[in-house]
């Protein structure tokens, strides 16, 4: 039987239909807690901006409230997005939190804005910044931030000067996973909602690496969508939430997480159906038995070093039981 690797969350802190952004802060606030008490290795919160259903815009707040709501795991971004932000306020902010929560900070870093183009203009205030275009200046600028300070070094991060945070690199393309390598970093792949490069991803991140001081070698997440229940009639009905929220997302619609509902058939056309099962093909949802073979054999299949699962259940209750019935595996 195939090893399963070490298991992380990613949190979007979802804000669900009939409940507030309160409940959903809180909501996480009480699953980081279990995610400790199960055994996982991270828990991972990102920064999305302008979503109705997604409650971690804050990003560094909401890790520093993680943090203090637990005691073991280590928390962090998946991710910051960096082109929205000057690397020195993400080292103090990271700095920060390190220098609170020794040795359980990670800073994830992506280089897409993860929100509209209106959005973007009011978090940057100009878009005439480089963006995406100078995110590998930016990661060595924010790199050398959290590093021991250099002699000669003019601006220095207070608090996050020789904290050396743990940098990851994520993406959903070929660009991140080359960077990575070619900086010799961490990452992680953002399957679980745009898988289509997953595979040619990974071999490009593997084939090309470039061992470093603090990573030696190449350590590769993958994305995840998984949803646990005690059969795989319930884990599918559970599921319906998450392909609804995707199906809005193709419809140029963003709104909180919907309730799930019996069948999908009269909600989507057969073109829309194809489309969200594509961005959700990374998925697996079932029974115990049927998620562990489903997590052994994408395993075998991308030789993952880790797997950071994302569950979009509405009710937080079953979430949590999803939580644990994965724990168990």
């Amino acid at each position: 039987m195939t090893a399963l690797p070490p298991l992380s969350i990613l949190d979007l802190a979802p804000v669900v239909e009939g409940a507030t952004t309160r409940e959903a802060l809180l909501n996480s606030l009480d699953l980081v807690k279990l995610a400790d008490e199960l055994g996982y290795q991270r828990y991972w919160v990102a920064e999305h901006h302008n979503m109705e259903g997604v409650a971690s815009s804050a990003t560094a707040v909401l890790i520093g409230q993680l943090a203090a709501s637990s005691r073991r795991i280590r928390v962090g971004a998946g991710g910051i997005m960096l082109p929205n932000h000057a690397p020195l306020t993400i080292a103090e902010q990271f700095g920060t939190l390190a220098e609170l929560f020794p040795g359980r900070i990670d800073l994830g870093l992506g280089r897409a804005p993860g929100t509209d183009r209106p959005t973007m203009r009011a978090l940057r205030r100009s878009l005439e910044s480089t963006g995406e275009d100078g995110f590998p200046n930016d990661v060595l600028e924010l790199q050398s931030y959290l590093a021991p300070l250099a002699a000669d070094a003019v601006v220095r991060a207070v608090p996050g000067q020789g904290t050396e945070v743990p940098i990851w690199l994520l993406g959903s393309s070929l660009y991140s996973a080359q960077l990575a390598a070619y900086l010799g970093l961490p990452f992680a792949f953002a399957s679980h909602f745009a898988p289509e490069m997953l595979m040619q991803a990974l071999q490009i991140y593997r084939a090309t690496y470039k061992p470093s001081a603090r990573n030696p070698k190449p350590h590769a997440m993958v994305g995840l969508n998984v949803i646990v229940a005690p059969t795989d009639e319930e884990a599918q009905f559970l599921f319906t939430s998450a392909q609804q929220r995707f199906l809005g997302m193709a419809r140029g619609r963003r709104g909180k997480l919907p309730e799930p509902v019996p069948s999908m058939d009269a909600l989507w056309s057969p073109a829309e159906r194809m489309q969200v099962e594509r961005m959700l093909s990374e998925s697996i949802v079932g029974s115990p038995d049927t998620v562990r073979a489903g997590l052994a054999a994408t395993r075998e299949r991308t030789q993952a070093d880790e797997f950071i699962v994302a569950c979009a259940v509405h009710d937080h209750a079953l979430r949590r039981r999803s939580y644990e019935l994965l724990a168990r595996l």
